[in-house]
């Protein structure tokens, strides 16, 4: 019942959300008589709040056409490379009528990029694929909205979430480099270390960015909130079916809507507080600051409904059960062994104010995959950033990249017996400068894309 009253309050807003949207414009347009008033700037601020604050996000676009490689401004195409129900790997094709650029492009890494499947889009990490592209060849996952997809496309689980990275992983190849942020932090894992103990090829290197991989360290109001919680209290408070105006109706879900919900009661007083200086933004005709406040909001204020099943599962396996650190986490009948990985590299990463993910959650991966050598296992601890600033923003372009980017690059061509040059003191602190790149051979440029 709580879904379908939302969405009849959602459309009960559409109509005012427009009406505010016309009456700022008129307040605001210079042949408009009513903006030369005193307060038209006041009134047409404050009707364009009114705009945002009530209007519907709908899934934003990635929007990135263009990469810098070597100085030299190449063309980016998205691409589908492989369509699942519950997702979609996208590539991001580079093209280049530059040799120069072309060749570069060809020796560069591999990258798969794994997006969280907890409330966002995975535009959220368009800053991160954006920094990306100038090194490497990028993929992402890109997972659909629960309410649009059709229920005769069954269930989707947490074992799926694992399958799903493992036949990406394979689709790619044995040259891919694999990046988690946040929550799928968990289930990568889980896809690598099955890998490995079947003996199929692992990715050549593994970075996982803020994510809960012992919820037990350092908990948050996030991991509070799910271990205090019974299990049969998610089931019964916050499950519920996608309404029959979408592709999924009847659907079994955790609303987007919730989920964002929480995420603004975290930090009620900031939100308050940039949408005031929004306000103040519009009055000074700050435009710069003003674009830069809706960007955020368009991304942030766009959720997606999570599958009911993937949802319970994560929150009884990664929060209440530890099934990962505890080594009794079955996946369609098989034990995650992370202790199996042995040549892949391991680097982590933790954002020193982050409030989603505490310090050293993340980190406890390198306790688990102890079959990785000592001289393969990397942490980065980034100063003064918090959750989104470690894959987001200043901080992740200037610090963090540069250690992901060298990290890759450093396994990219080179063997597990050979690396043998990194200093064991990396995973008590962050390296102070980025890893050293190994020298790569040229290759030649047999096409006109990368």
């Amino acid at each position: 019942m709580l879904y379908q009253l939302y969405e009849s309050q959602r459309a009960l807003m559409a109509p005012f959300s427009e009406f505010a949207s016309a009456a700022s414009k008129l307040y605001d347009h210079p042949l408009s008589p009513f903006a030369h008033s005193i307060l038209s700037q006041r009134i047409s601020a404050a009707l364009d709040l009114m705009h945002r604050l009530a209007k519907d996000y709908e899934k934003p676009q990635f929007e990135i056409t263009s990469a810098t490689v070597n100085d030299v401004e190449v063309a980016v195409q998205e691409r589908v490379a492989l369509h699942k129900p519950f997702c979609r790997l996208l590539r991001f094709k580079r093209f280049s009528d530059d040799v120069n650029a072309l060749t570069a492009m060809k020796g560069q890494p591999t990258v798969l990029v794994v997006a969280p499947l907890s409330g966002h889009h995975s535009t959220l990490l368009r800053d991160t694929v954006r920094a990306l592209l100038h090194d490497h060849k990028v993929y992402i996952t890109d997972w659909t909205d629960a309410r649009m997809v059709p229920a005769e496309a069954g269930a989707f689980h947490l074992d799926d979430y694992v399958e799903y990275v493992q036949e990406f992983i394979r689709h790619i190849g044995p040259q891919v480099h694999v990046i988690s942020v946040c929550q799928p932090t968990v289930p990568v894992l889980a896809a690598v270390s099955l890998l490995a103990s079947r003996g199929e090829f692992t990715p050549r290197t593994m970075t996982m960015m803020g994510g809960p991989i012992d919820a037990r360290r350092s908990p948050t109001a996030v991991n509070n909130l799910a271990m205090n919680k019974r299990h049969e209290w998610f089931e019964n408070n916050v499950i519920y079916r996608v309404p029959p105006n979408y592709p999924g109706a009847g659907r079994r879900v955790y609303p987007g809507f919730l989920q964002h919900t929480g995420f603004v009661a975290m930090n009620p007083d900031r939100h308050l507080s940039s949408h005031y200086d929004y306000f103040l933004d519009l009055i000074r005709g700050d435009e710069d600051s003003a674009e830069a406040h809706r960007k955020f909001y368009d991304e942030y204020n766009a959720v997606l409904d999570m599958p009911a099943d993937y949802y319970l599962e994560t929150i009884k396996t990664v929060f209440q059960d530890f099934a990962l650190v505890n080594g009794t986490w079955m996946v369609n009948g098989e034990l995650v062994r992370p202790q199996d990985i042995t040549t892949s590299a391991l680097l982590t990463v933790e954002g020193e104010l982050d409030d989603i993910s505490g310090a050293g959650q993340t980190r406890a991966a390198h306790d688990l995959c102890s079959g990785i050598p000592k001289e393969r296992q990397f942490h980065y601890d980034v100063e003064g950033a918090g959750h989104y600033g470690i894959f987001s923003g200043r901080r992740w372009r200037e610090k963090v990249y540069p250690q992901v980017r060298d990290f890759i690059a450093r396994f990219d061509t080179e063997a597990p017996a050979q690396a043998t040059t990194a200093a064991p003191a990396a995973l008590e602190d962050a390296p102070a400068e980025p890893l050293a790149a190994p020298a790569r051979a040229k290759r030649s440029a047999t096409k006109a894309g990368a």
